[in-house]
């Protein structure tokens, strides 16, 4: 399909989280990774009251009335751009009327968010579009409000935030209460990060995301009680150990996996700063055992795909990645043995599930990206 009628190229990131998970709606700090897998969006102003909308991979097109944007929520493969075009003018800016046409090589259902990139790469074209300069951070935000309200997903702010304001060779550890961010440079020397996808379809609204989140603001409500903490990232692990009896089972496993798993942030952070390659990956073992046992969000598949990885020689750790229920694992492999890797992991893995899984060459790049052409 031509893109020579377009006057400018959009790209936002899928990202990989290298460890971090299920705290950033908690509050806590997260490290995620955009990855060069993005969403592309070619983009033109038309002088109409329209944007319409195309795929290079799709046969539907859709056109969308600007007066009509709220209207669209239902619509299967548009609803996203809709929304992000509608909360982009609620907040204030210009949006004018457009032809975009969309690519995305951020796998679907992957756990690498396609759908942050997605959202991002839409609004920062919008944006692009209208003549406006827009800061990636307020572009974060109103894709978060997006993934919100038009998908029904209560999502923290780490994909949105990664997709955009994601930099070539580095991870942000990101403080998802306040926002702040510090890039540190991923330096694996002879290791590199080989992503595998257990290719079990997830959907975030109809799996118990949203339900483990109702679980650890429960937590936090009945600690309020007695500790003074606006986020359960807030609380540290012997104070959560000393009201333990407060909370019930289920709820106690929750909090105790976002309290260590905040705690595992804070030393992989140190530890990748000083190259300490080796024990940053047994954090990663440890996070996707704590995923399994007390968030409960891994499953037979990522956890075949993990205990495979983590059994093979050249491997120093790996978890699962993303929201769970199905997606990726990420795991640090030595380069040399890469290849061995990959064939002793599927070859496992399809043995124990029956699903073949598919490797991701991806590398660690920038966040939005435009383009004039």
């Amino acid at each position: 399909m031509s893109t020579n009628e377009y006057t400018y190229k959009v790209s936002a990131a899928g990202r990989v989280n290298l460890i971090g998970e299920h705290v950033d709606y908690c509050g806590g700090k997260v490290m995620p990774c955009a990855l060069s897998l993005k969403n592309t969006v070619w983009v033109r102003p038309n002088g109409e009251n329209v944007i319409r909308l195309k795929w290079t991979d799709l046969p539907e097109e859709y056109e969308l009335d600007l007066d009509k944007l709220e209207s669209y929520r239902d619509l299967r493969h548009a609803k996203y751009h809709a929304g992000c075009a509608a909360l982009w003018r609620e907040a204030g800016h210009k949006v004018v009327g457009c032809n975009l046409l969309l690519d995305c090589t951020v796998p679907f259902g992957s756990g690498l968010s396609s759908s942050a990139a997605i959202e991002v790469s839409t609004i920062a074209a919008l944006a692009t579009a209208a003549g406006e300069k827009f800061d990636p951070v307020e572009v974060a935000l109103v894709a978060q409000k997006a993934e919100q309200v038009y998908a029904g997903v209560r999502c923290g702010i780490m994909d949105q935030y990664a997709s955009a304001n994601g930099k070539k060779g580095h991870a942000i550890l990101l403080d998802c209460s306040t926002l702040e961010r510090e890039y540190i440079p991923v330096e694996l020397g002879e290791y590199t990060l080989v992503i595998a996808d257990c290719k079990k379809p997830h959907n975030l609204v109809e799996s118990k995301y949203n339900e483990r989140r109702e679980e650890v603001e429960e937590a936090l409500r009945l600690l309020k009680r007695h500790v003074e903490a606006e986020s359960l990232s807030e609380v540290p692990p012997y104070v959560l150990e000393e009201y333990k009896t407060l909370l019930r089972g289920t709820i106690y496993k929750r909090a105790k996996h976002v309290v260590e798993e905040c705690e595992r942030v804070r030393r992989a952070a140190k530890l990748l700063k000083s190259g300490a390659i080796a024990e940053f990956g047994e954090l990663l073992n440890a996070s996707h055992a704590s995923l399994r046992d007390l968030y409960e969000v891994t499953g037979k598949e990522l956890d075949s795909l993990a205990h495979a990885a983590q059994s093979h020689p050249a491997c120093l750790g790996s978890r699962m990645t993303g929201a769970g229920f199905g997606g990726c694992t990420v795991s640090i492999v030595k380069k040399s043995a890469e290849e061995d890797f990959k064939a002793y992991v599927a070859e496992r893995y399809e043995r124990e599930t029956g699903y073949k899984a598919a490797f991701y060459s991806a590398e660690i790049g920038d966040g939005i990206v435009v383009e004039t052409l």
